[in-house]
């Protein structure tokens, strides 16, 4: 083992000796190798990136991994019952999504059914009493005419949501659950609301379906959901104040609730005081949330197909590293002949011309992923907060892990010939000096 230790420190320090003396040709195969290596750092970075970008998108739709997501059917016994049990927790959260409009009264929206704003007349549809959808008006409510109104999807809360669906802030703030509910329902818009709520001036009045009166939103925020249709958030005690009764109000299209893995004990209480009420398991679908496991699949392959790709440019980094080893090695034929005269093994000298080419690689890797890391630092600003991208990009350590790897393999490849023949050199050949 000492013996073997000695070799390959010899082999370093010998190796390094050649690359100081010839820096010309190190800095030659660098550069040939340089692409190489840096197409395998930008695509292992690029599928970290477009992976946590995909995860993060998908959470503010869905939730974060983990989650505990639980769809309870329409039942006028099961609103009640939710909100009840799961007031003031905050492992646990319920939401209730309807429709509502802003502005004018007796008018239609100037986005029909919660179109998006850069698409006119794309939500303009009715259906018919056996679930037929139609472009066009409802020719049953006459000739409407279009005033100034907006209308949005509403999503009543429980609780802070932002810990299962990580929303962005944009402006303003966001609702306090902690405060006392206000007669005046505090609105949080994502993008796309903000967006028509800053074409449109509409008066403050909301129409919610179930509500005998109209009452007079705030809007106090904006995030980014992700949703390309207009949202809105409200807490679900405010919506509720103007709903003559839970069973008449949002919900009816079914009760959301998010929960935390540990929430195992308040998820069986649910479950029984439901099925204590008659509501069978039937009405309760439960799942885990799993994205990064879904989309798993779909990443590796787009991976594999790219790097495949930066590999067809590795080995045009290989073969000039090959190119410069065999040269190098044909003007140092006498050294070698002369090593060996002295005793020195085949092995040391097949190590030492190994270690040159190795030690390039690893050079070689350094610049490639310092040279990602300013790239992804300045791209960066660009991109922090932008569509799907985190606010905190930071260069994965599996690009690093990557390019470190990339270029041992480069220098393995590349030195591995040069070394083979620097190992046959026959001792004869030092006469020739």
């Amino acid at each position: 083992m000492m013996r073997m230790s000695g070799r390959f420190r010899s082999s370093l320090v010998i190796g390094l000796q050649g690359i100081r003396a010839r820096k010309m040709r190190t800095l030659l195969s660098m550069v040939s190798l340089f692409l190489g290596v840096l197409a395998v750092v930008v695509v292992q970075a690029g599928a970290e990136l477009a992976a946590a970008a995909a995860l993060a998108d998908i959470e503010l739709h869905e939730g974060k991994d983990g989650t505990v997501r639980m769809y309870l059917s329409p039942d006028p016994k099961v609103t009640p019952i939710t909100l009840d049990l799961i007031k003031g927790r905050s492992d646990a959260v319920a939401s209730l999504d309807t429709r509502a409009i802003i502005g004018e009264p007796r008018v239609k929206a100037v986005n029909p059914h919660g179109a998006p704003f850069d698409q006119p007349g794309g939500g303009d549809y009715y259906c018919d009493s056996r679930g037929e959808c139609h472009p066009g008006s409802d020719p049953a409510q006459g000739d409407v005419p279009t005033g100034q109104a907006i209308e949005l999807g509403l999503t009543a809360m429980t609780g802070d949501i932002r810990q299962f669906r990580p929303f962005r802030a944009v402006s303003g703030e966001w609702l306090d659950f902690a405060s006392a509910p206000s007669l005046s329902p505090r609105l949080v818009l994502n993008k796309e609301a903000a967006k028509g709520f800053t074409r449109y001036r509409v008066p403050a009045e909301m129409r919610v379906e179930g509500a005998p009166v109209n009452p007079t939103p705030r809007i106090i925020g904006v995030i980014d959901d992700g949703n390309a249709q207009p949202q809105a958030y409200v807490r679900a005690d405010e919506l509720l104040n103007w709903l003559p009764a839970v069973s008449a109000g949002p919900g009816q299209g079914g009760i959301q609730v998010l929960m935390s893995p540990a929430a195992t004990q308040f998820q069986q209480t649910l479950r029984a005081r439901l099925a204590a009420n008659g509501v069978s398991d039937d009405q309760l679908h439960t799942e885990v949330i799993n994205s990064k496991e879904r989309i798993a699949g779909q990443l590796t392959l787009m991976r594999w197909v790219f790097l495949g790709m930066a590999g067809l440019v590795l080995l045009i980094g290989v073969a000039g590293i090959l190119n410069v080893g065999l040269a190098t090695v044909g003007e140092r034929v006498e050294e070698f002949a002369l090593r060996r005269a002295v005793g020195t093994p085949r092995s040391l000298l097949a190590g030492i011309v190994l270690a040159e080419t190795l030690l390039t690689g690893l050079l070689t890797a350094a610049a490639a992923i310092g040279f990602g890391v300013l790239v992804l630092k300045v791209l960066g600003s660009f991109l922090e907060g932008r569509g799907p991208f985190p606010h905190h990009l930071d260069f994965p350590w599996q690009a690093g892990v990557a390019g470190v790897i990339a270029g041992l393999v480069a220098g393995l490849l590349g030195g591995l010939i040069p070394a083979l023949r620097a190992a046959r050199v026959p001792i004869a050949t030092v006469m020739r000096a």
